[in-house]
């Protein structure tokens, strides 16, 4: 039986103030700026819990789940994360975008992909090989109800020397590959598997290990008479 989704849930008030400075007076009360926008609407500019929305930040499902958006314990709407701005030196967020949903109006998202079965890999396993994950997460097109939590690649069958290639996603009914409504190539590597690389160093070693020690001169003694 699959697991039940996760479901977020946001807590906001309007605010109507503005610009830089502004923004600093919320955070330093504790409180994260942010917009709503989208569906041909006027966007919406907003006020949250900074600490609480830290929290929902720490999901990783946070970044690619439909999410509900309360704004003054009434107004519902049904958001996704479409940006999130963070402090250049300590990370922390410092404002959020939001954009509404329509549920019969396909959205692009960017998804986790999830690495199935990597200490069974067969590179791995019988081989000694690495799994090199060449790419992490993809975006994909898709109406809002077939929205995934993640892709899963299983890694099971992968020998050493081989790749999975965007082509060999399996994908949920419904989903596409964004890239490739727009002619990505198909052929772009996701995940391989190799023998592991040898520092320079350790080849210069096991070269001077195998090289024979030239042998010791001996004086000529021709060539002191």
């Amino acid at each position: 039986m699959a697991e039940p989704r996760l479901q977020f849930t946001l807590h906001a008030e309007p605010r109507s103030t503005r610009g830089r400075s502004a923004c600093r007076r919320l955070r330093r009360v504790g409180k994260l700026p942010g917009v709503m926008y989208g569906c041909k609407q006027q966007p919406v500019t907003l006020a949250f819990d900074a600490e609480t929305l830290e929290q929902r930040l720490g999901h990783e499902a946070f970044y690619s789940h439909i999410l509900k958006l309360i704004i003054d314990q009434g107004e519902e709407h049904s958001v996704v994360l479409k940006d999130l701005q963070r402090h250049p030196v300590n990370s922390r967020p410092i404002h959020i975008d939001l954009q509404r949903i329509d549920q019969h109006v396909p959205l692009t998202m960017r998804v986790p992909l999830h690495f199935l079965n990597e200490d069974r890999c067969t590179g791995v396993r019988e081989d000694g090989g690495i799994v090199s994950h060449i790419l992490t997460d993809v975006d994909v097109h898709c109406l809002p109800r077939d929205l995934p939590e993640f892709i899963a690649v299983d890694l099971a069958e992968l020998a050493l020397g081989q790749s999975l290639h965007l082509g060999d996603l399996q994908l949920p009914q419904g989903v596409q590959l964004h890239a490739l409504l727009h002619g990505g190539d198909l052929t772009q590597p996701v995940v391989s598997v190799h023998l592991p690389r040898v520092s320079a160093t350790a080849e210069e070693e096991a070269e001077q290990a195998d090289t024979p020690e030239p042998a010791a001169e001996t004086e000529d003694p021709a060539a002191t008479t």
